[in-house]
């Protein structure tokens, strides 16, 4: 069934142009399908409202939009402080952990339901038996630290992916974690060796940091409503649209 905005049908041009965007969704298919819908809702208003210049690509047209539709004031001062004094634990350097794991990689051919349960056996084995993990990491991890017994070093904030990170500097657990860490790149089973809680930077050093977090942040959660506004107000057939808060106007 074809894809309509506003009477108009969408090409498959339109969706493939945006495929790339969304290659790691769970539906890229449908992510990117949605993506051709704000795109052209987009460029519609823009024109609608006379903001719309022929050299304008899309990105400028967003800015521009949001600017005048959903205009986002800069954090000041309070705010940002606010920000830093809520999190005791963040804006710190030389902070690191030592960690092993073990990978138990996603891949199209294993199903996601059987990797856990091989992962969560093992996890249930080494919590039982701290001694082994070594042994099952050179057995079983799909990672080339497996065969070093699953040993990765020193890690310190911003070197792995986010997911990892947040399980392994948020909490002060030494030892096997007692939950499987679930990443873009699979299951880990991970141990804490040692760990680092550095030096907190001064205020005055991350403002600027801080400030652009807040606005990236507000930024975001404007487009977000913009976005699920626009989409609220054309006539959409051929596709399914959830909610505002659905990943669909992320």
């Amino acid at each position: 069934m074809p894809v309509t905005v506003n009477g108009v049908e969408l090409t498959d041009d339109d969706i493939e142009r945006e495929m790339d965007h969304h290659r790691d969704a769970r539906n890229p298919a449908q992510m990117a399908t949605v993506s051709a819908i704000l795109r052209r809702l987009m460029r519609t208003e823009a024109e609608r409202l006379g903001i719309a210049r022929g050299d304008m690509d899309d990105e400028a047209l967003a800015q521009a939009l949001l600017m005048q539709e959903a205009p986002v004031p800069d954090p000041d001062e309070s705010s940002c402080r606010r920000h830093y004094d809520s999190r005791p634990d963040r804006f710190r350097e030389g902070e690191w952990v030592e960690v092993e794991h073990i990978l138990f990689q996603v891949t199209p051919r294993v199903p996601l339901d059987a990797l856990r349960e091989i992962a969560q056996q093992t996890l249930a084995l080494i919590k039982g038996d701290p001694s082994t993990f070594a042994d099952h990491a050179r057995a079983l991890s799909n990672c080339p630290s497996g065969a070093g017994g699953g040993r990765l070093g020193r890690v310190f904030r911003g070197e792995t992916a986010p997911e990892f990170e947040r399980a392994v500097f948020s909490t002060q657990v030494q030892g096997v974690l007692p939950q499987l860490v679930e990443t873009r790149f699979g299951l880990h089973i991970v141990r804490v060796l040692d760990r680092c809680d550095g030096t907190r930077l001064p205020f005055d050093v991350v403002r600027a940091d801080i400030a652009r977090a807040l606005s990236d942040a507000a930024r975001d959660r404007a487009w977000k409503q913009y976005a699920s506004l626009l989409i609220g107000r054309a006539s959409i057939t051929g596709i399914e649209l959830e909610g505002a808060d659905s990943p669909l106007v992320q």
